[in-house]
């Protein structure tokens, strides 16, 4: 490997900068500064993704996507530095800061065993800020900002608090590893043993040349020697099958879980209306509950990677990090504690500021489900009622009446339904839909997936029990310690989380909630990215179908939802009240 120090395009980069870890391995990283003997502020990130790979190469459908819809992240920058995730090198140095982009352990050019999120990998990434913030190009101040991988593991490492360490932007980070990530409502999501296949192991260090090159250098990006296959996987963890192994929220779970308690560092949390299934919980609950003493939450939209490189997404990350990292008087001061772009169902935003989350002046709204009509109604019906459905099909659609002015609906959800399974268990699967005045569903373009519904939740019965010091009337929060299986035919009480969505409902739109047995599928053309191994369908590569998790003879049978004057199913949603 060559280390080397250069000037491009009046940015000094330190390619493969080595950074001892305390075990005496050598994590790499290229450095881009200003090329002068100044002291500047450090951006910093550490990941799988290989700093060597650019983002057009590696990920050119996102590329393309946000190169022709959103042309402001060409101009001012030859885009040749882009990186998946992180900042663009050609947009901050000229600003004086200093981005180094470090490869975690086991990939890109820095050796080692994979073992995403574990404590090693905190533990590295602390060490790095620690070297960041020695360097003599260095003012002594770290900041954290990337999205998702990037932004996931800055809760991690702040809560063990690097001295160095002088503020955080998780952009779109999810946070706990059971609940945001693993296993939505106890359900277990075939997520990452996919993503691992299709983005961490083909940069895996020692891939050598059947890896790709960096376009700037011409190296190697995955490391110059080639190993074997046996030998890449003794490498790195057997991914799926650590997170099949562990079906409830154990120690396995908390070790790769943020601790908001020790998170006391200045945080910008960015979340995404569109991120359902994996991000944007973390980002609120960071807020809601961090030991931060200054913390600002800031909610899009659109695509997973689109707003962190537009100017709307650099312009918040300048004035955050202009304020905390240089001491600059940005008017960052007068920021207001929450910054939201609210929903239009075309596909537009209302950009707002708030002064807490959930907002204040929310007017919760009860809805109460009628089986007999397939209603949601304000009053519960006056006679027991209930409908039934197979347990692993399309279910229940309950809807309620047409919206008769324009209606805000901004917040978490929250679901109380009575049901009765006809075996020892049953998965919900919570759909929040919105439908226009001729019955089609408006649908919302996601993180990943172009067609999204409106919000949604999940629970598997059997782990219904709650924590009641943790939960909140619009956020119940589960155990997930054990499994109560059901009595078939028997009634139970199951409190359902639906993460936080966003819409300004027209007049003539009407609300409505699905319970079904499997995921949700939008019903027409679905869409691909060459990075994820499913066709996107509604929910993305967030989908929940290991079969093993979810055998027939278990989850198969018939689901019942009660409703009635003692069984008060319904569906709380937060009605924001609009101005005039």
């Amino acid at each position: 490997m060559t280390e080397a120090s250069e000037v491009r395009d009046g940015i000094r980069i330190d390619w493969d900068a080595p950074i001892e870890a305390d075990d005496g391995l050598v994590l790499r990283a290229d450095v881009f500064r200003p090329d002068d003997d100044g002291e500047h502020p450090v951006i910093l990130t550490y990941g799988p993704y290989a700093k060597g790979l650019s983002f057009q190469e590696g990920y050119p459908d996102q590329w393309r996507i946000l190169a022709e819809e959103h042309p402001e992240v060409e101009r001012g920058s030859s885009c040749r530095y882009q990186n998946w995730e992180v900042v663009d090198p050609e947009r901050w140095v000229p600003d004086g800061y200093v981005c180094v982009r470090v490869d975690s352990r086991g990939t890109g050019q820095s050796p080692g065993f994979i073992d995403p999120f574990s404590a090693r990998e905190r533990h590295d990434f602390y060490e790095c800020i620690e070297w960041a913030g020695t360097r003599p190009w260095s003012n002594g101040r770290v900041g954290l900002l990337g999205v998702s991988y990037y932004g996931i593991n800055q809760w991690h490492v702040a809560a063990d608090q690097p001295p160095h360490l002088a503020a955080i932007c998780p952009w779109e980070g999810a946070a706990d590893w059971y609940r945001d990530m693993t296993h939505h409502g106890g359900i277990l999501s075939s997520f990452w043993a996919n993503w691992y296949d299709k983005q961490v192991k083909v940069v895996q260090h020692g891939l050598g040349e059947a890896g790709p090159r960096n376009p700037v250098t011409g190296e190697l990006a995955a490391g110059a020697q080639t190993l074997s296959e046996q030998e890449l996987a003794e490498g790195r963890t057997d991914f799926g099958e650590e997170i099949r192994s562990h079906p409830l929220d154990d120690d396995y779970h908390r070790e790769r879980s943020a601790d908001w308690s020790k998170v006391e560092v200045p945080m910008l949390s960015a979340a995404n209306w569109g991120g359902q299934g994996l991000h944007p919980r973390g980002n609120f609950e960071a807020y809601a509950n961090a030991a931060s003493e200054q913390k600002w939450l800031e909610i899009h939209g659109l695509e997973h990677w689109t707003e962190f490189y537009t100017d709307y997404g650099i312009e918040i990350q300048k004035r955050f990090f202009g304020h905390f990292l240089k001491g600059e008087e940005a008017g960052w001061e007068k920021q207001p504690p929450v910054q939201l772009l609210a929903r239009r169902v075309d596909g537009s935003f209302e950009q707002r500021s708030e002064d807490a989350w959930p907002i204040p002046r929310t007017e919760w709204t009860e809805l109460y489900l009628g089986p007999a009509e397939m209603t949601l109604a304000e009053e519960p019906p006056a006679e027991a009622a209930e409908a039934a459905y197979e347990a692993m099909g399309d279910g229940l659609t309950f809807l309620a009446g047409p919206a008769e002015s324009e209606t805000e609906l901004t917040g978490p959800l929250a679901a109380r339904l009575f049901v009765s399974s006809s075996t020892e268990d049953a998965d919900l699967f919570l759909v929040a839909r919105l439908f226009d005045p001729e019955g089609e569903e408006a649908v919302f373009t996601g993180a990943l997936d172009p067609h999204t519904p409106l919000a949604q939740g999940w629970l598997r019965a059997s782990h219904r029990e709650l924590d009641p010091e943790r939960s909140l009337p619009w956020r119940p929060f589960h155990t997930h310690s054990s499994l109560q299986p059901l009595a078939p035919g028997e009634v139970y009480e199951l409190e359902v989380e639906l993460w936080p969505t966003s819409v300004i409902v027209p007049p003539g739109h009407r609300l409505g909630l699905t319970v079904r047995g499997r995921d949700y599928e939008y019903p027409g053309e679905g869409a691909s990215l060459g990075s994820f191994k499913n066709v996107m369908k509604g929910c993305g590569p967030f989908l929940h179908d290991d079969p093993h998790d979810r055998p027939a003879e278990t989850f198969g049978g018939s689901v019942t939802v009660h409703a009635g004057p003692e069984r008060r199913s319904r569906l709380l949603v937060p009605v924001i009240p609009r101005e005039g």
